[in-house]
């Protein structure tokens, strides 16, 4: 044979194999729900990239496992009837309350969700610096006398973690239980570093997305969950992770501006909650299972006169909807006055755009916050993109220069808010494990939207001439990274 029919040979195979490429990319996108964008970002995926394509697809595409999604649905039923009963129970000691027409029609929308309870008669106290956050969490782990229960994606093994792992080591040597879940991929966390912990009697399991090289792990769904719970009566929940980035002026970041909250009273059950059945879908021992004992659900005696009335909703990959990204457009759409929004990323769904877009245009005083900095480059290209769209549809869109800001926020009107783990992109939507509290309560929103306006001042609005000075290349990078936003 010449060298021209080698050439036509190989040129052949070569369109063979695009040609097999191409069928088993369309089969192996298309056998599981998805949205039309998760589609043709994983198309483009395993089309254009041939063979790398298919190993990100298999470690980072595939979805949950019908055995996790069992693990989820089925294990933790046991018991929320029981607990429910009791968080009624406790609301009864509360004079009933008038909520305004927009708080009632979300409250109606959560009513069904047994594991996310309406919880009368909470304490909320909001921190928003990482060392004032950090020294009161770290009190209250120091007075806990029964059970400490931590689940955190990025847990560093730096000063801070240290710190946070010694002490729960030393709580674990005076008797009380100390329970962990992590994401290794959160902060590439190996198990090892936990290792004096376990020897203090504590347990520590990786999160079940990480376990079981082939079979189990998915790099794309995250544990992002941030929950420790003390004594049952006490959670914490917010954006701050375990690391000293989030406790320190840093020369990539700079000052971390977050916002966690410190929860006593009913609401921290649903925590509870959702802390046992992440550790009983994790566990690998039976013998490692957690009951739902009344010593996890403690009704405080004593709370300061406040009745924060509020849901704590979890939701995830292995749930058939987006509960907590609804909770959100139930917020929008019922909005009259105003919907502010803090997120350290912005890359929302058409239902999320479409919503955001119709409030501006019905004169509702729409204002978003995000970074000026990427702590992801694609993920802030792509955050960039919408901030743009946004801007020219008439939503205020305010570029925070104090640090970097992480928090996850949303206020809309004067009597609801929201805070919690999820931001505002499609990867908290449909892909991580997220925790969110919707609080019925003017105090909370007037709050939150205090330290928006405190952060207003640290803050640029973006504006037509701003986006018009960026560089052709910029805007390149921001519309290619808004096609693989689905997957980012």
């Amino acid at each position: 044979m010449d060298l021209r029919t080698d050439l036509t040979i190989l040129y052949q195979i070569f369109l063979g194999l695009i040609f097999i490429n191409t069928v088993v990319a369309f089969i192996t996108v298309f056998r599981r729900p998805r949205s039309i964008t998760s589609i043709l970002a994983w198309m483009m995926t395993l089309v254009f990239v041939p063979g790398l394509g298919v190993i990100l697809y298999a470690f980072c595409g595939r979805g949950i496992d019908r055995e996790t999604v069992y693990l989820f649905s089925e294990l933790h039923q046991k018991r929320i009837k029981e607990i429910n009963e009791m968080i009624e129970e406790n609301n009864k000691n509360y004079a009933p309350k008038t909520y305004p027409y927009e708080a009632v029609l979300l409250k109606k929308y959560f009513a069904d969700m047994e594991e996310s309870p309406l919880t009368r008669g909470n304490h909320v106290e909001f921190f928003t610096d990482g060392k004032e956050k950090f020294t009161h969490l770290f009190a209250d782990i120091k007075k806990a006398v029964d059970s400490i229960h931590v689940e955190y994606y990025a847990f560093f093994d730096d000063k801070i973690g240290n710190d946070f792992l010694n002490l729960l080591v030393k709580k674990a040597r005076e008797g009380v239980e100390v329970r962990l879940v992590f994401d290794p991929w959160g902060g590439r966390t190996n198990v090892r570093f936990f290792k004096p912990l376990k020897e203090a009697g504590g347990k520590v399991i990786p999160f079940i997305t990480s376990r079981n090289l082939i079979r189990k792990t998915r790099l794309n769904y995250h544990l992002h969950r941030k929950i420790v719970v003390i004594d049952g009566e006490i959670g914490w929940t917010g954006g701050f992770n375990v690391g000293d980035q989030y406790v320190e002026t840093t020369e990539k970041f700079g000052y971390w501006r977050d916002t966690h909250a410190r929860i006593v009273g009913t609401a921290s059950f649903s925590l509870q909650e959702i802390f046992i059945r992440d550790w009983n879908a994790s566990i690998r021992n039976k013998e490692d299972l957690l009951e739902y004992e009344e010593r996890y659900f403690v009704i405080p005696t004593q709370i300061d006169n406040t009745d924060v009335t509020m849901h704590v909703v979890a939701d995830g990959p292995e749930s058939t909807e987006q509960i907590i990204e609804g909770g959100f457009i139930k917020m929008i759409v019922a909005a009259k006055e105003r919907i502010w929004i803090q997120t350290p990323y912005l890359i929302p769904d058409d239902s999320m755009s479409s919503v955001l877009q119709i409030a501006v245009r019905s004169g509702v005083d729409v204002r978003i916050m995000i970074p000026c900095m990427p702590d992801h480059p694609f993920i802030y290209r792509a955050t960039q993109y919408y901030a743009n769209l946004f801007q020219r549809i008439g939503v205020k869109v305010y570029i925070y220069n104090g640090g970097f800001i992480h928090a996850k926020t949303m206020i809309t009107d004067d009597a609801i808010a929201s805070f919690g783990t999820t931001n505002q992109d499609i990867r908290s939507y449909d892909l991580n494990f997220e925790v969110s509290a919707f609080a019925y309560d003017e105090k909370i929103n007037s709050e939150l939207a205090s330290i928006f306006e405190d952060d207003m001042k640290h803050s640029t609005l973006l504006t037509k001439d701003m986006i018009d000075e960026q560089s052709n290349w910029l805007k390149f990078k921001q519309n290619f990274s808004r096609l693989l936003s689905p997957i980012l």
